[in-house]
């Protein structure tokens, strides 16, 4: 047992020797978790950048102005028009989906308090959002000319919306190199707007008629080109510092323009900016 005892002190003396010759590690002066700490970064000032962004947009058409005027001045005096009254068939517009892509810039100003970064910013998108909405009816009647009229009307609502522009105020959290943010503000749109009316009639001679008359076709079409459509927007991202001033940043934002075709937009972005 004394012997036993004896050896542990001895062990424990040579321990300690060796423990004072080792040099000063910083791993043991808490250097470890000093060396994991990320200097604030500065995001204060003007920046600006470009991206890219992937997204739908979801159409609805159910408050589009009705097609039977295009279709009673299209069909002024016809024998379908006013035996069949083709200008009064009931088309009720939907809603459609449709997912696009586009790609644009964005620039702005922030301020700095602390870790609490606020600011103001222009986001510019351009792409292919938008969708159209077609609804057909088809009617076969004989008529008083002794044909049997085979119509088809159809009518499509649609709009293009080529060009998004967003003016936003952001607040943001700066936590290390990273920037987490939230936003909101107005949207304005660069929209084509069309409504189209089509009638298609074959029309097949009877007992008593003699053969060849030709279908008839009419189309018409009203349209506002480079309309100018507004709404609102909302969002998140978060930017993050690569080196100096420059940033990645990765983005939800969402939009809804309010025109005569209610529209929301939902688009995921990648940029690449640099904060001067």
């Amino acid at each position: 047992m004394r012997g036993l005892l004896i050896a542990a002190m001895m062990f424990g003396a040579v321990s300690a020797v060796r423990a004072a010759d080792m040099p000063d590690l910083p791993i043991l002066r808490g250097g470890f978790s000093e060396g994991l700490t990320s200097s604030r970064v500065n995001w204060q000032g003007y920046y600006i950048g470009g991206q890219a962004g992937y997204g739908s947009s979801d159409e609805n058409f159910t408050r589009s102005p009705s097609t039977a005027p295009l279709l009673k001045a299209l069909l002024a005096n016809t024998i379908i028009e006013n035996e069949m009254g083709v200008s009064s068939w009931p088309v009720n517009f939907g809603k459609v989906s449709r997912r696009s892509s586009g790609w644009g810039a964005f620039g702005g100003y922030n301020s700095q308090w602390e870790d609490v970064v606020i600011g103001v910013e222009a986001s510019y998108l351009h792409g292919g959002f938008g969708g159209s909405y077609p609804v057909s009816v088809h009617r076969v009647q004989t008529l008083s000319d002794l044909y049997i009229h085979d119509v088809t009307s159809t009518s499509t609502s649609a709009i293009s919306i080529t060009d998004m522009a967003t003016l936003r105020v952001r607040g943001g959290y700066a936590y290390g190199c990273f920037l987490p943010y939230l936003f909101g503000g107005v949207a304005l749109g660069n929209a084509d707007i069309t409504r189209t009316a089509t009638v298609l009639d074959v029309m097949t001679p009877g007992p008593t008629n003699p053969p060849g008359r030709r279908p008839a076709f009419w189309s018409a079409m009203e349209a506002q080109h480079n309309h100018l459509i507004y709404g609102y927007s909302a969002g998140l991202g978060v930017d993050v510092n690569l080196i100096g001033g420059l940033f990645l940043r990765a983005e939800w934002e969402y939009i809804r323009f309010t025109a005569s075709v209610d529209t929301n937009i939902n688009t995921v972005r990648a940029g690449l900016g640099y904060k001067f």
